[in-house]
């Protein structure tokens, strides 16, 4: 299966982003950025009305890794060593816009950052990932070996 496939596919794509509503949208080969969109389910919010913070870490890694993914047509996919976040505002069920950007990816090492914007342009949240490069997963395939 294509990796732009694997995103949205239903039974046969990849099961978190089909949770977390996601759609590629397009990567920027000069910056090496790529762009997400989300729909947050209300499935994911809390009584606050806003995503659970675990599950906002959810979304970064998401448009972060596909930055990377992306970056190396999709042979391979990162896995996180590390990953810090800050939550800036409280994100509502709907749509929401994500950057995701390959800092520097090496043999060994991959840093990574990202953001979740609403589609106003308000900045809700923003992370840094390092990670290990891995072969990329797929449903029949871990790329743990």
């Amino acid at each position: 299966m294509d990796w732009h496939n694997q995103i949205q596919e239903g039974d046969q794509g990849s099961p978190h982003s089909n949770l977390l509503g996601s759609q590629f949208v397009s990567f920027d080969e000069d910056t090496q950025t790529a762009t997400m969109r989300f729909t947050v389910k209300r499935e994911v919010t809390t009584w606050r009305g806003g995503v659970q913070g675990g599950l906002v870490a959810g979304y970064l890694d998401d448009v972060m890794g596909y930055a990377y993914v992306a970056a190396t047509g999709g042979e391979l996919a990162p896995l996180n060593l590390d990953l810090s976040m800050s939550l800036i505002r409280l994100i509502p069920e709907g749509p929401l816009i994500g950057i995701g950007r390959v800092v520097k990816a090496g043999r060994k090492v991959v840093f990574l950052e990202g953001e979740l914007h609403s589609e106003d342009g308000k900045l809700m949240a923003r992370a840094t990932s390092t990670a290990l490069p891995t072969p990329r997963p797929t449903s029949d395939n871990t790329g743990m070996e």
